[in-house]
C-alpha cells in the first residue's frame, strides 16, 4: 500500500476528546471493577498461561511429554507442539518476572494490532495517528477478550497480530501468508484463514500459508517425535481437554447449542450450523474484500472463525478490537456509528459479577443464569457476531461511497 492510496486521519479535538475519555475510563474501570491484587481476577497477579508456556519449553528442554501428564496446577498443555518451540525464548525470562514481562509484551502487540487496522484502511502513518491508536489500545484494555488475555498471558493477541500483518499485505506479495502459517502451527484456529486465501483465489498466499504450517508440523516432528506422535493422533481432536461444552465460557456454536439443550449438541447438528455460517462468513467477507474493505473482511472472518470454532473461550474473541476500529473509522464522517461502537463495547466489556469477597466472574457471559436474560449473556458473543455478520452484508453497497466521502475530507 503506497502513499499515494493513503488519506490522512481527519485531526478533530472532539474525536481526540471522546477517545481520551474513553481511554481514561477503561483505565479507572479495569482497576476499580477488580481489586488488581485480588487473587485469580486481579490484572496485575495473573500470567498463568504465560507460565504453562515457559513450562511447556522447559518441558521440551528437559525431555520430559507435554500431553500425557499436567502442567502447572494440574492443567494440560492444548498447543501444537511446534508452539514449544516459539515459546523457547520465555525460559529465558526469571520466572519471578514472566508475568509482568509479559503483559508488558501484550500491551506492545495490541497497540501493534491497532497500527495495523489503521494501515489496513489506508490511513497515513504520522504522529496524530499513533496518538489516536494508543487511546484506542488503551481504550480496549476493558474488554473482556483483551482484558482476559491480559490477565492470563494468553497469546491471541500474538496470533492476531501475524494474520493482520499478513491481510495488510498487497494481494501480490511474495510474504503473504507467511504469518498465517506461522500463528496455525502455533495455534490451529487461524488455520481458518487459508480458506479464505482460497475463497479469495490468492493461490499464492493459501499455498505459501499452507507450506509454512506443514513446515511447522515437519520441525517440531523432527524436534519432538513422541509428543508430534501424542499430539496429532490423539490430542487434538479432544475438545474435552478443554473444557466441557456446557460451560458458559465457551463463545462458540458449539457452545450455544450446548448452553440451550444442557449437554453437548450431536455432532452433526453442530457441523451443519457451523459449516453454513462457515460458507456465509467467507462469502460476505469476500465480498467485502472485493469491494475494497479489507480491514472488515479479515476482522468477519476472525470473528467466524471463533463462532466455528469447537470450542473458543471470551478470550478468543481479540477480533473485537479490529471491528472496534473500524467502526470508530466510519464514526469519523457518521457519529451514528459512535453509537454501533459504544453498543459493541457495552456487549463485550470486563463488567464483574462478584459473587462474595473473594471470587468475581468478568465477562457477561459468566453472570448467574438464573437471571432471566442468562441464555442471551451466556451466548453474547455469538449473537454479537450474527449480528455483525448481518451488518456486514449490508456493507459493501455502502463501501465505495463511504471511502469517497473520507478522501473528500
Amino acid at each position: 500500500m503506497g502513499d499515494a492510496r493513503t488519506v490522512e486521519l481527519p485531526r478533530s479535538s472532539a474525536t481526540i476528546f471522546v477517545l481520551a475519555a474513553t481511554a481514561a475510563a477503561a483505565v479507572v474501570l479495569l482497576f476499580t471493577t477488580v481489586d488488581p491484587w485480588l487473587d485469580k481476577a486481579g490484572i496485575l497477579v495473573g500470567g498463568l498461561d504465560a507460565h504453562i508456556y515457559r513450562d511447556g519449553a522447559l518441558r521440551i528442554l528437559w525431555g520430559r511429554p507435554l500431553y500425557t501428564e499436567p502442567t502447572l496446577f494440574g492443567l494440560l498443555y492444548t498447543y501444537t507442539p511446534f508452539s514449544t518451540i516459539v515459546f523457547l525464548p520465555i525460559v529465558l525470562v526469571p520466572w519471578a518476572y514472566v508475568t509482568d514481562v509479559w503483559l508488558a509484551a501484550n500491551l506492545m502487540v495490541l497497540f501493534a494490532c491497532v497500527r495495523l487496522c489503521w494501515r489496513m484502511l489506508e490511513y497515513r502513518s504520522n504522529t496524530w495517528l499513533t496518538v489516536v491508536s494508543g487511546l484506542l489500545a488503551i481504550s480496549c484494555v476493558f474488554i473482556e477478550p483483551v482484558r482476559t488475555t491480559l490477565y492470563f498471558g494468553q497469546i491471541n493477541l500474538w496470533l492476531m497480530l501475524l494474520v493482520l500483518w499478513d491481510f495488510s499485505r498487497n494481494d501480490g506479495d511474495r510474504l503473504r501468508g507467511i504469518g498465517v502459517g506461522i500463528a496455525a502451527g502455533i495455534k490451529l484456529v487461524p488455520g481458518y484463514f487459508i480458506v479464505q486465501f482460497l475463497v479469495l483465489r490468492q493461490w499464492r498466499s493459501a499455498a505459501i500459508a499452507s507450506a509454512v504450517f506443514l513446515g511447522s508440523i515437519a520441525v517440531a516432528w523432527i524436534v519432538l517425535p513422541t509428543d508430534s506422535r501424542q499430539y496429532w493422533f490423539s490430542t487434538f481432536v479432544r475438545s474435552d481437554r478443554i473444557a466441557e461444552a456446557t460451560h458458559p465460557a465457551n463463545q462458540s456454536i458449539r457452545g450455544v447449542l450446548a448452553h440451550l439443550m444442557g449437554h453437548a449438541p450431536p455432532l452433526w447438528l453442530w457441523l451443519l450450523i457451523a459449516a453454513a455460517v462457515a460458507v456465509a462468513g467467507s462469502m460476505i467477507a469476500k465480498a467485502l474484500h472485493d469491494r475494497g474493505e479489507r480491514l472488515l473482511a479479515v476482522t468477519l472472518t476472525g470473528l467466524t472463525a471463533c463462532a466455528v470454532s469447537p470450542f473458543s473461550w471470551g478470550h478468543h474473541w481479540v477480533w473485537f478490537v479490529p471491528l472496534l476500529v473500524y467502526l470508530v473509522h466510519r464514526a469519523l464522517t457518521s457519529p451514528w456509528w459512535g453509537l454501533v461502537a459504544v453498543a459493541l463495547y457495552v456487549s463485550v466489556a470486563a463488567w464483574t459479577y462478584r459473587w462474595d469477597e473473594t471470587w468475581v466472574s468478568i465477562g457477561l457471559f459468566l453472570f448467574p443464569p438464573s437471571w432471566p436474560i442468562a441464555p442471551i449473556l451466556m451466548n453474547i458473543y455469538v449473537l454479537v457476531y450474527l449480528i455483525t455478520l448481518a451488518g456486514a452484508a449490508w456493507t459493501p453497497r455502502a463501501g465505495s461511497a463511504f471511502r469517497f466521502a473520507v478522501r473528500s475530507r
